[in-house]
């Protein structure tokens, strides 16, 4: 058994609560079983949201879906000019036995270009089902 770090975004329409939670649990839904994780397996969750989302913590969703044992943090993330606006994302920390290699990390609803710094990002699930 390993610890490994797997990364997710998802941008929201409206900061609006119910919605802010619904694209969250959506997303942590998707990290969990894209990488068959049971709430067991996670250590913890460390979400950071643009700065033009205030109407709710991310955390609240996770809870949501029974992740009740994890340590779950919320920040607001650095103000950069030009970047996407809206966004959730998230570093969840777990134990499992997939490889490095084998993590699917999770980028919903156009996110995906936030890693075109790589040119293939390994294990990512495209955004297409989702947008």
């Amino acid at each position: 058994m390993s610890v490994r770090a797997i990364r997710g975004a998802t941008q929201v329409d409206v900061d609006e609560k119910e919605h802010v939670l619904a694209r969250t649990r959506e997303l942590v839904s998707e990290v969990l079983e894209s990488n068959k994780l049971a709430p067991d397996d996670v250590i913890s969750i460390v979400f950071s949201v643009t700065p033009d989302i205030s109407s709710v913590a991310p955390a609240l969703a996770a809870r949501q879906l029974g992740l009740h044992e994890p340590a779950l943090l919320c920040l607001q993330e650095m103000q950069v000019q030009g970047a996407m606006p809206r966004l959730v994302r998230l570093l969840a920390h777990v134990e499992t036995e997939l490889a490095g290699n084998q993590v699917r990390n999770i980028y919903h609803r156009g996110t995906d270009v936030l890693r075109r710094d790589v040119p293939e990002v390994p294990g990512s699930a495209p955004s297409a089902a989702a947008d």
